[in-house]
């Protein structure tokens, strides 16, 4: 298996064309990666419990149709589906209000987790939710740590909403330093940069744990990577963002499916090229989502990603 995505899923409520209406969508970071990292051609599992109603079963088919391998228990009745009410300001911001039924598990459990599935991966991608004070947490550290342990490359992506819904910085900021030493990648926003302990603080933390960080900005920068002291940048997209539910993903499914389908297997593997050419497809993929609406069904195909870069 080139990739197993793990983590919290959710269902997106993306604004429709008529004011106040909102249309469903399969959607969370883990669930989306693992459709992008699929439609780039990587074979792909994802660790994430659903829920026994008709979102967990409709996020099931939506899975099963795009060639995803739902690796976690199916279906389990204690689980159950967190919601995201959106609300889009003008300027493309959006509010997010989560909804959980009271008392429902629906997070990932460490005895989830079979080591058979993480010794026939190349890759092992956590999204932020995973660092929650929740049971997931702990059960997506020991994930991350055993892969590490395995000898598999570890990513990892933040998304500074998710990590500070809760309302407490420092402890999202704690919890992210806590798994530096089990992962390889790192993929941030400039703010939550700055969330981590500010740029110096923040190169030099890469550079102990020897993280190669990717520092996206869809549809405005590019991108930037920093690898072995060596700053990688790549020109963006300029893009008005009506919304952009699932660029960030596709970005990061995009840029991870072309590390593992181009044979890399460890940071001994990594080259500029390597990583510039990744970035660029990652790039693409992300901006494709930009200023549409839709979760998994605005992610690229690797023939859409492909025809934008030879155009």
């Amino acid at each position: 298996m080139h990739i197993i995505s793990i983590g919290e899923t959710l269902i997106d409520f993306i604004p429709g064309e008529a004011p106040g209406t909102y249309i469903r969508n399969p959607g969370g970071g883990p669930a989306n990666a693992a459709v992008a990292m699929a439609r780039a051609g990587c074979d792909v599992g994802l660790y994430s419990r659903l829920g026994n109603d008709d979102f967990g079963r409709f996020l099931k088919e939506v899975i099963a149709s795009e060639n995803v391998k739902l690796l976690s228990p199916e279906l389990t009745d204690e689980a159950v589906t967190t919601l995201a009410f959106v609300t889009l300001y003008e300027g493309g911001e959006r509010s997010f209000t989560f909804a959980r039924k009271p008392g429902a598990d629906m997070l990932l459990k460490p005895e989830d987790i079979r080591e058979e599935d993480l010794e026939q991966t190349v890759f092992v991608s956590a999204a932020s939710f995973s660092l929650s004070a929740e049971p997931v947490g702990s059960a997506v550290r020991t994930f991350l740590k055993k892969a590490h342990e395995l000898g598999k490359l570890g990513a990892f992506d933040i998304n500074y909403r998710d990590m500070v819904w809760q309302g407490d910085k420092d402890a999202a900021a704690a919890a992210v330093k806590e798994i530096l030493p089990y992962i390889d990648f790192l993929k941030v926003s400039e703010e939550e940069v700055d969330m981590i302990g500010g740029e110096e603080n923040f190169d030099r933390a890469m550079e102990e744990y020897g993280i190669t960080a990717i520092i996206e900005t869809l549809g405005s920068d590019g991108a930037l990577c920093r690898f072995n002291g060596e700053s990688i940048r790549i020109s963006g997209r300029k893009v008005k963002a009506v919304d952009a539910t699932g660029a960030g993903d596709a970005f990061w499914g995009g840029f991870l499916s072309q590390l593992a389908l181009n044979g890399v297997r460890s940071v001994a593997d990594l080259t500029p090229e390597l990583l510039k050419d990744a970035l660029t497809y990652g790039n693409v993929a992300g901006s494709c989502c930009v200023g549409t609406k839709g979760g998994m069904t605005s992610l690229p195909t690797r023939a859409e990603v492909e025809a934008i870069l030879r155009a």
